[in-house]
């Protein structure tokens, strides 16, 4: 009795529904679990047949079931576990797993149902295949614009390389053009330097004042073509890659006198060019025509932007580890809105009015210095004159 007992209390408080039923497939009873889920009340299923319980076709094919297994013995249901489909009282259908065993009971054959609700596994597997579903769609979408940015890559890859290709033409056919033209002029602007030099040494002793001014206007606009030249020409083999520093050892002293007396040369009146070297040493390891062509742009600048009866400073000093060129003048200065784009080429501050110059020459003295690993600096104030100092590595 005591077993019994127990084996009700199981029965009544599983999680799955117990069904069981007679050979004839009428329902002798369901535990709390199968009532929950089929959504009936004990008196109204039992006695019923168990088709009662099932959707079409099982309910249609029961009956001859359970004929043919008393009949042949072979089982179609006992003993295995399937998935069917169950009907509730209000007609909705709800996926289950079955599994049905035979038990003999006071002479006779009952069949036992265990019923395992498989509603939420089901709609777990519809999201998760929801989800595949909508993430294959998002992962075509994906690929299709992946393969549509390949396209437009390898199309953009294509108009560059032609781009680059016509670029590369253009500047090749710009660095011919640059210079053909500069040396094609170099020989007209050295005729008309010569010719005026000779008017100049035929005029002699000037009767007239307006020769020597005349003259003087030739010379200097011969110079100013030139010295644009020169920029251009700098500036082409810059751009094409063919300045290489060579370095080799020279003394600072004496190659930084032959500058200022060149530039002394051609200095506005009583303007003067101040060296002064500080140092014990006066050796240097760089690049001795790239450091010239630096010295003469700077001291040109400075000559350029100053005034009549002005002094320009130029030193040098060679310290432990350093060596430093510079320049120092009192001319019109820098406006602190150009200061930023001082060293872009072809850029010219907008307070040098009609003052000649390509605005290549701190561009190109940036590069020059770049490539024998130093650098440059300055300071400025506007009215107030400008300072540029070159620094090396010893």
């Amino acid at each position: 009795m005591e077993n019994a007992r127990l084996l009700n209390a199981i029965i009544e408080t599983a999680i799955d529904g117990i069904i069981t039923i007679d050979q004839r497939g009428i329902i002798e009873s369901l535990n709390p679990a199968a009532l929950k889920l089929f959504g009936y009340d004990i008196e109204e299923v039992v006695g019923q047949n168990i088709k009662v319980l099932m959707p079409e076709p099982d309910k249609g094919a029961h009956d001859g079931y359970i004929q043919h297994y008393q009949h042949t013995g072979e089982k179609h249901i006992i003993g295995t576990g399937r998935e069917v489909r169950g009907l509730r009282k209000d007609g909705s259908t709800f996926p289950f797993r079955l599994a049905v065993s035979e038990v003999q009971y006071e002479e006779r054959k009952i069949y036992t149902g265990f019923i395992h609700d498989l509603s939420k596994e089901k709609e777990a597997e519809e999201r998760l295949m929801e989800y595949a579903a909508e993430l294959e769609g998002l992962v075509d979408e994906r690929t299709k614009s992946l393969r549509k940015t390949v396209v437009a890559l390898k199309e953009a890859k294509e108009e560059v390389s032609i781009s680059l290709e016509k670029e590369k033409e253009l500047n090749q056919l710009k660095s011919r053009f640059v210079s053909m033209a500069s040396h094609e002029f170099r020989t007209p602007l050295s005729s008309v330097q010569l010719s005026a030099s000779l008017i100049e040494k035929y005029a002699l002793p000037f009767d007239n004042k307006h020769i020597e001014k005349h003259v003087g206007k030739i010379k200097n606009a011969v110079g100013n073509l030139t010295n644009i030249l020169n920029d251009f020409l700098s500036l082409e083999r810059l751009e094409a890659g063919r300045v290489e520093p060579t370095f080799a050892a020279f003394d600072l002293v004496k190659l930084s006198e032959e500058v200022t007396e060149e530039m002394q040369m051609i200095a506005k009146q009583d303007q003067n060019i101040i060296y002064q070297h500080t140092g014990l040493e006066s050796m240097v390891n760089l690049d001795q025509n790239l450091l010239r062509n630096c010295m003469i742009n700077l001291i040109g600048n400075a000559i350029k932007y100053s005034g009549e009866h002005t002094f320009i400073e130029f030193n040098t000093e060679i310290t432990a580890d350093r060596c430093l060129v510079t320049i120092r003048d009192n001319g019109i200065g820098i406006p602190d809105a150009d200061q930023v784009q001082l060293f872009q080429p072809f850029f010219r501050a907008h307070n040098t009015g009609n003052i000649p110059g390509t605005g290549l020459g701190l561009n190109i003295v940036l590069r020059y210095a770049t490539l024998m690993n130093g650098e440059l600096d300055f300071e400025s104030k506007i009215n107030s004159g400008t300072t540029f100092t070159l620094s090396f590595n010893k």
